[in-house]
């Protein structure tokens, strides 16, 4: 294609062109007045010497035409995946691909937009919009197809911030009169202080029946919680309890009205972390001997540690000076209140080598036994004591004992060992020193002899002797450390050992820390990968049930990592609610935010787009109006500049003229022989006209 045009290359800088026209003006002006019939002819030659110093020349420009651009836009959130939508915009991407094919001169740019939502932004429509014509110059792009459901949360503020000027069009997904009941989270709080509740604030929405309450189940874990008959569009508070340490999953969910659209929106997920405020600790020391001052430098050290410290400091039955009973002690030790009405205030209970039980009478032995039982946590350190008739084998604490005294201590050194079921529980496996033979750390000096009677024995002294004995009872925990040796670790004797990591791990288990279970199946997400362990005492490599949240359910082989720990890791493609089973066991997590932008609204609509699309001269149109009906899209067209490019049967695509510029000629027209002839012919005119007559008037 060629064009053809007048350009000009000044000789001179403009200022002084444009110095010597008005020079020429005021020449001709003079001539003008003086001699008016010579005016003409000197403008005439004036204006040919002006159009000589601007070099004026035809320029042949050799241009390519360029295609115009069009941008179809795929939306693939996961609103859009909903139903029959998926289906309906694969087939109508097929059929406009095929349209703009058929079309000439037309460069189609297709993009999808993320399936994934990690920032919880919503559909982002207009962002890849943006992504299909990052590299087209605005004059080029013809226009603007989007297929999705209506829903975009990126709605540009007016048509220039769209950056181009053709007509969008908008194909929308689903059909009409769709049936919806939302959950809606109004408020949920992140943290909690375990023991105490939290308030979630939902609210149920119905594009429907709006005077039927809604049926709410909440679950803990999977485990069901409650129940509520929820008002349709009022607010509700629900008050959760905060069991443990660690991620507290609650899941609301309201039964879906016939002909709803999905049943994902009707269900709300709110992970609460809970986390402990003070941890109040009783540690009730027997005797003195050099452990008590590790057992609370451990618990002082720590801020989040509240500890009450009852040490014994002379018995009553080794009283000599006939000192009254009630008179033995420092302060007034408030016995009743700490294990009697207080004892459930605390968090762990510590006997470290406990004998005189004149001290605490039966009575309040027996509150911790019930305590326990309840769900309390017990770690008795015993000494020499523990298998004498004055030790807290022979009161009720015995009750609850997971070993038996046999009257066998031994005495000597020794290096403590992990058993066979501590290397695969979480409070022992992977201690530091632990895994090599011997273990890599100090020697002790006395383990007292004991027969298991309950529990794990996942330390072992001499002999292969009981060490450190972890049980369950009823709702409670109890672990026997067989030894009043460890703080020989704590002082690094014979390189010491690792105290701190031990009984730190066994604090938390007692106080049933999640992440030390040592019977537990668990699930975390990082991104769309779940990872899934199953933490056990056997070496077992189970097959676990993935639920999600659709339904659908998968099963998925675990394979043993390392002892007691089975893991897997599966690729999952949509946001939601997983839920991990085996046998009675369940694990759930949430797969991208909690409550997803894109599920808010799920109904599609043809308004909220309209005003967007009319402005740029663009239409909106349904591919079908019932779910079973098949897609139909209008009439693809190419047509010239215009207001409208849409009707009710057809959507136009702008033809922008766009080319390439690949080459010029130009050709001087001052420089021509015909210029030059021109130019010496009007001086030549000039000459004669003037000069001729004043030689013969002189003659």
């Amino acid at each position: 294609m060629n064009a053809w045009s007048l350009a000009f290359a000044p000789l001179l800088p403009w200022p002084w062109i444009e110095a010597l026209a008005a020079l020429a003006v005021v020449v001709v002006g003079l001539t003008l007045w003086r001699r008016p019939r010579a005016a003409f002819l000197r403008a005439l030659v004036g204006a040919l010497l002006l159009a000589a110093l601007l070099d004026p020349a035809l320029q042949r420009e050799d241009r390519r035409p360029l295609k115009d651009v069009v941008a179809v836009v795929i939306d693939r959130s996961q609103g859009n995946r909903l139903g029959e939508r998926e289906a309906q915009s694969d087939a109508a991407r097929a059929a406009i691909e095929k349209r703009l094919g058929e079309l000439d001169n037309v460069e189609v740019h297709v993009v999808e937009t993320p399936r994934d939502d990690p920032d919880n932004q919503g559909t982002q429509l207009f962002g890849a919009l943006r992504q299909a014509l990052r590299d087209t110059p605005p004059e080029r792009v013809g226009g603007a197809i989007v297929v999705t459901d209506g829903i975009a949360h990126d709605m540009p503020s007016s048509m220039e911030a769209l950056g181009f000027h053709a007509p969008l069009h908008v194909f929308i997904t689903g059909h009409e009169g769709e049936r919806d009941r939302r959950l809606e989270l109004v408020e949920a709080p992140r943290f909690g202080i375990v023991g105490k509740g939290q308030t979630l604030v939902v609210r149920v929405l119905d594009s429907g029946d709006a005077t039927t309450p809604a049926r709410l189940t909440v679950r803990r874990d999977g485990q069901p919680l409650a129940t509520y008959d929820a008002r349709i569009g009022e607010t509700l508070k629900i008050e959760v309890p905060i069991e443990h340490a660690g991620a507290n999953v609650f899941e609301l969910d309201v039964d879906p009205p016939p002909g709803a659209i999905t049943p994902l929106d009707a269900k709300a997920v709110a992970t609460i972390e809970g986390v402990r405020d003070k941890l109040r600790v009783l540690l009730v020391s027997g005797e003195p001997h050099p452990g008590e001052r590790m057992w609370r430098n451990l618990l002082k050290s720590d801020a989040n540690v509240d500890l009450v410290h009852f040490t014994i400091l002379r018995p009553p039955e080794k009283t000599t000076d006939g000192t009254p009973t009630n008179e033995l002690s420092l302060i007034a030790f408030p016995v009743a209140d700490l294990f009697g009405r207080k004892i459930k205030d605390f968090d762990l209970i510590i006997f470290d080598r406990y004998s005189s039980q004149a001290i605490l009478p039966r009575v309040y032995l027996e509150n911790i036994v019930s305590y326990v039982r309840e769900g309390g946590a017990l770690l008795l350190a015993a000494g020499p004591e523990f298998g004498t008739p004055e030790g807290l084998f022979f009161s009720p604490i015995g009750d609850i004992s997971p070993a038996r005294p046999t009257g066998l201590d031994f005495e000597g050194p020794f290096k403590a060992a992990i058993s066979a079921d501590g290397a695969r529980h979480p409070v022992t496996r992977g201690l530091p020193g632990g895994d090599s033979d011997p273990p890599a750390w100090g020697k002790w000096f006395r383990a007292i002899g004991a027969e298991p009677t309950a529990g794990s024995t996942v330390m072992e002294g001499q002999n292969h002797s009981p060490l450190l004995q972890l049980a369950r009872v009823e709702k409670g925990r109890v672990a026997l450390l067989l030894s009043d040796q460890m703080w020989l670790w704590a002082r690094g004797y014979d390189g010491g050992g690792p105290h701190l990591d031990l009984l730190r791990r066994l604090a938390h288990w007692l106080m049933k820390e999640p992440e030390l279970e040592e019977e537990a199946l668990r699930e975390r997400a990082r991104g769309h990968q779940l990872t899934l362990e199953r933490q056990s005492l056997k070496d077992a490599a189970p097959l676990v049930k993935l639920t999600g949240p659709d339904g659908k359910s998968r099963d998925v082989q675990l394979v043993l990592a390392e002892p007691g720990l089975a893991r897997a890791t599966v690729d999952v493609d949509s946001d939601g609610l997983y839920r991990a089973a085996e046998g009675d066991r369940v694990a759930l997590v949430n797969v991208g935010p909690d409550n997803p932008l894109a599920l808010r609204e799920v109904l599609s609509t043809t308004e909220k787009l309209r005003p967007i699309a009319e402005a740029t001269g663009g239409g909106v149109w349904r591919l079908a109006r019932a779910a079973s009906d098949p897609v139909v899209i209008p009439r693809l067209s190419k047509m010239n500049e215009s207001q409208i490019y849409a009707g009710s049967d057809y959507a136009g695509i702008k033809r922008t003229g766009a080319s390439l510029l690949v080459g010029v000629s130009r050709t001087s027209l001052a420089a021509d022989l015909i210029g030059l002839v021109v130019l010496l012919g009007g001086l030549v005119g000039m000459w004669l006209r003037e000069g001729g007559p004043v030689r013969r008037r002189r003659a």
